[in-house]
């Protein structure tokens, strides 16, 4: 079990990324949860086996159609023990 914490930079919002990301998560059995920032960003926390992981942080690099992914940061981070994956406000 690995955790990540990501940061999505450019036309990331108003483009359906965080209910995409939370499609993509649920097909991947990737728990965590995902919400807009005050800056643009989107930001992400994302836990499951490191295979399912890494390809959710793969397809957020390209985003949903109508994103525009300028850059997206990845860092380590504690796990949560989530259940679910869900949209945060």
């Amino acid at each position: 079990m690995v955790a990540r914490c990501v940061r999505v930079t450019g036309r990331v919002q108003g483009v359906f990324f965080r209910a995409w990301t939370c499609e993509q998560a649920q097909g991947l059995h990737v728990t965590g949860w995902v919400r807009n920032c005050p800056d643009g960003s989107v930001e992400a926390h994302v836990e499951g086996d490191e295979g399912s992981v890494e390809q959710l942080i793969g397809k957020m690099h390209d985003g949903p159609p109508g994103a525009q992914v300028a850059e997206l940061q990845v860092s380590d981070a504690s796990t949560e023990a989530l259940s679910s994956f869900e949209i945060r406000h």
